[in-house]
């Protein structure tokens, strides 16, 4: 005997929790929407690449490459795929309004699904032309400087690498790593002393640890740097230095480089740092 089944039921209950599940992305978004210095918001909802909300509301992603949109996110319900080869998003530099932001603090939030590789989100890092345009920059894994499978926040004053490094050292790293193929929220803020990365609203800091890669650059510390990477104490403040706004890739030398490959589903910049009482309510998976 087979069990009976009320398709009719069913169907009421699916459509029920769909528009349960729609209303509290949108509530969660109107959180986002509300809180002060927010620049732009993308939810991906909008497949022509203008933001949702913020006071750069005319910017416009353009696509480079063959980037995807798909039936999946966290937000509105679709999210970017980028192939980790070729994909990325980018506004040009005199387009960027805002987004070149200039009040010394910045935070960057960025609902993503990695699936390996050093990986740039979203930011003004240019890390080639003219000696370097870096202002600042969200990455998920950063091999060099024990931030690998980590949130890695960036920010540069002068926009090159770090003297004497080959490349710039300034970046917090969550002590957390970042899951493979999983949903998560990766935030970094920056307040004009201090950068700090979060992992899903979670800020963990990290004992004093040497850097690798270091050694052998500074005669008074051969054996190479001790740093705080969480907070990271970068009092210099930040540059205001020409980049593009770049969404999974930066210029590097050799051409584009550091390709996020994966999914992402939202994307919000502020021209202040958020708290963490702020991070831990809307640096979060809704």
């Amino acid at each position: 005997m087979k069990p009976f089944i009320n398709k009719p039921l069913l169907l009421l209950t699916a459509v029920f929790y769909c528009a349960s599940i729609n209303a509290k992305a949108q509530n969660f978004r109107s959180v986002i929407e509300k809180q002060p210095g927010l620049v732009a918001f993308w939810d991906f909802a909008d497949t022509t690449g203008k933001p949702i909300a913020g006071s750069a509301k005319s910017v416009k992603l353009l696509p480079a490459g063959q980037p995807k949109f798909i039936s999946e996110g966290p937000l509105s319900g679709k999210s970017i795929e980028l192939n980790g080869k070729t994909d990325y998003w980018y506004i040009k530099h005199e387009n960027t309004e805002k987004l070149d932001v200039k009040t010394n603090a910045v935070t960057v939030i960025a609902w993503v699904k990695w699936l390996g590789g050093t990986g740039f989100v979203a930011g003004k890092w240019n890390e080639y032309k003219d000696g370097g345009k870096r202002q600042y920059g969200l990455f998920v894994s950063l091999p060099y400087y024990n931030g690998t499978q980590q949130v890695c926040g960036h920010i540069s004053k002068n926009g090159g690498s770090t003297n004497p490094f080959p490349y710039s050292i300034d970046y917090s790293a969550s002590p957390q790593k970042v899951p493979l193929n999983t949903w998560v929220c990766a935030t970094f803020t920056y307040d004009g002393k201090h950068i700090k990365s979060y992992l899903n609203g979670v800020f963990q800091p990290r004992e004093p640890e040497l850097i690798q890669r270091t050694a052998g650059f500074l005669p008074d510390k051969p054996e190479g740097l001790t740093q705080v990477k969480n907070p990271y104490y970068y009092p210099d403040g930040m540059g205001n230095n020409g980049s593009d706004f770049t969404v999974g890739a930066v210029q590097l030398k050799t051409g584009m480089g550091n390709f996020f490959k994966g999914r992402i589903g939202g994307i919000a910049v502020f021209n202040r740092a958020l708290s963490d009482k702020e991070i831990a309510r809307v640096a979060v998976m809704p």
